[in-house]
């Protein structure tokens, strides 16, 4: 019996059972017209099939020769990339959190179910749940970005595809775009390393794409947990993928797609589980722009009332 997980990625052709995936005809495959057409593409990124292999990181650096960020072991699990940046623009998340997977069964392999004898003053857990849960993080290419809008030269433009692009030649490295950024993802490229003191993110392999190429750590995912192609077509499949995992026991699985909020969508969107905060996700992103009209509103009040009292100590002279 195959496991939750792994049930959507299963194709039935005539009650029969094909591998993960749909081969050549996958949308992480094929070659498409989305540049030429101005289709809205985008990720859906699903990390109850993602296996932590960490191939969409290398395929990212590779093709778009981004330096490394140095080979430094943090310590922390096998997760030693540590965030997005300038030099990592895909960053595959180790979540460690203590409670079951779904509907697993906790400690059937504990120490407490096998012949070991052991000390009476050291009793054996008759449960210990864990979930080791992967996810593969990137730029979200918001719909109202808020570091295309802080750009000031021009330097971040929105493409025919609807994903966010930085133009390192036209960018001066003001920084205004990395305060701007609600997920914390683009940042400035440090010394000695190429193009330092540029601004750099995913650039949804924009490139690629006008090739008819898809974004090349989707190309390599072995398990489709990174999932590329059309939005409405992803949105609708990841609405459909929580209700699977709901019905098998998955009660904390839920779609992170702040539309909700002032970035009004995402473009790189999330299956997740439990709360966003676990995986760096704020629930409810904002970008800075929301307080220019009380800013703006409270600066035209202040401007009036300076008038006025100017007015009234000349009435009075």
């Amino acid at each position: 019996m195959r496991p939750a997980c792994a049930q959507t990625h299963w194709q039935t052709r005539g009650g029969r059972y094909f591998m993960i995936g749909e081969g050549t005809h996958s949308t992480n495959q094929r070659r498409h017209t989305y540049v030429r057409d101005n289709v809205q593409v985008g990720f859906f990124t699903d990390p109850t099939v993602c296996i932590g292999c960490k191939a969409c990181e290398v395929a990212c650096k590779e093709w778009n020769q981004v330096p490394d960020d140095g080979f430094i072991w943090s310590g922390n699990s096998y997760d030693n990339t540590g965030h997005l940046g300038a030099s990592t623009w895909r960053h595959v998340m180790f979540v460690e959190q203590d409670r079951q997977k779904g509907g697993q069964i906790v400690g059937g392999h504990s120490l407490g179910d096998s012949n070991v004898n052991l000390p009476v003053e050291a009793p054996a857990k008759a449960e210990d749940p864990f979930r080791w849960i992967f996810v593969s993080d990137v730029c979200k290419h918001c719909e109202q970005a808020g570091c295309l809008e802080a750009c000031p030269t021009g330097a971040i433009v929105r493409t025919e595809i609807g994903s966010v692009l930085v133009q390192n030649d036209v960018c001066n490295g003001c920084g205004y775009c990395v305060v701007s950024c609600p997920f914390g993802v683009i940042n400035r490229r440090p010394e000695p390393l190429p193009d330092a003191g540029g601004a750099f993110k995913c650039t949804f392999c924009y490139d690629r794409q006008k090739s008819g190429l898809t974004p090349a750590c989707a190309k390599v995912c072995p398990t489709e947990s990174i999932v590329f192609g059309r939005l409405d077509d992803l949105r609708a499949r990841a609405r459909q993928r929580v209700q699977q995992l709901q019905q098998h026991g998955y009660s904390d699985a839920q779609l992170y797609d702040p539309t909700e909020t002032s970035v009004r969508g995402i473009h790189a969107f999330f299956l997740i589980l439990g709360e966003s905060e676990a995986y760096g996700l704020p629930p409810k992103p904002q970008i800075p722009t929301i307080h220019l009209k009380a800013s703006w509103t409270a600066a035209f009040a202040a401007a009036i009332g300076a008038l006025i009292v100017t007015l009234c100590a000349f009435a009075f002279l």
